[in-house]
């Protein structure tokens, strides 16, 4: 006699950006981040872009009133216990997700602040900075910029691992709850460090630096959507911030180290299970 068994529900992620046809970046990284994770996906598209693993060739921004239907679809039908933003790629469109997410105050939300892809194309309007800044970022459970963006959205440099930690900390103050400002792109060598920026248990603002080794890894496209996903997949599992991020930075090396080789330019990261996936 057949029986129907009802699955166990997953926590779902919802991830709102931009479509790298190749899938190594933008929704394509978020959504292999968050199955690795054992979290099911969904996805809203806010840009489209013609690139590959050497650049970006052409974006199409969408309409904001069709982000937010299609945010509003994933909400009405899903139960969605985080959400990851990206690329956005202009001001009315940071706008309007921010005002989906408005109603919704007791989800996480982890906002990459992107508007430069890693090969150097820009993927935001002119306003782009200003509107994450003012709409997105007080919402925010944790902000995850590269140095170049700490540095638009603080508007001072951000170059040296002693720039980390005051960098951390003047971002907090912008808005969002906890702050991991990635390292990868400071000007100097050596091993590499995160600045997480957050509230302890006891109500005191700590920053710490996340250590990590620098990997020869194969290809490093989408490390930024990975490592946001990947903390958006450890806040909706229940996880505090603290222990989210630290996980999401040795996912991140995980993926460096399995990067598959693809593409003529720099290729995508990979995507193994999580430790805890």
């Amino acid at each position: 006699v057949a029986c129907y068994v009802r699955p166990v529900s997953l926590p779902v992620v919802l991830a709102v950006g931009g479509l790298d046809p190749c899938c190594g970046a933008g929704l394509g990284a978020d959504l292999k981040t968050l199955a690795a994770h054992g979290v099911y996906g969904a996805c809203a598209l806010a840009l489209a872009t013609v690139q590959d693993t050497r650049g970006v060739s052409r974006v199409e921004v969408m309409a904001e009133s069709f982000v937010r239907a299609q945010m509003a679809a994933v909400w009405d039908d899903l139960p969605v216990a985080a959400v990851k933003t990206g690329a956005l790629g202009a001001a009315e469109v940071a706008a309007a997700v921010a005002a989906e997410l408005a109603a919704r105050p007791e989800v996480p939300v982890v906002v990459d602040p992107v508007a430069v892809a890693g090969s150097g194309g820009r993927l935001g309007h002119a306003g782009l900075t200003q509107a994450l800044a003012r709409d997105l970022l007080p919402r925010a459970r944790v902000l995850t910029p590269n140095a170049p963006e700490a540095a638009a959205l603080l508007a001072r440099p951000v170059r040296r691992r002693e720039d980390l930690a005051p960098a951390a900390r003047a971002l907090r103050a912008l808005g969002p709850a906890a702050v991991l400002l990635k390292g990868g792109h400071l000007e100097e060598a050596g091993p590499l460090a995160d600045a997480l920026c957050w509230t302890d248990a006891a109500g005191r603002e700590r920053v710490e630096l996340l250590e990590h080794p620098r990997l020869d890894a194969a290809g490093t496209h989408g490390t930024g959507c990975t490592l946001a996903s990947a903390l958006a997949a450890n806040l909706a599992r229940g996880k505090p911030v603290e222990e989210a991020a630290r996980a999401a930075v040795a996912y991140v090396q995980a993926a460096l180290a399995a990067a598959p080789g693809l593409g003529h330019g720099d290729g995508p990261v990979g995507h193994p299970p999580a430790a805890d996936g």
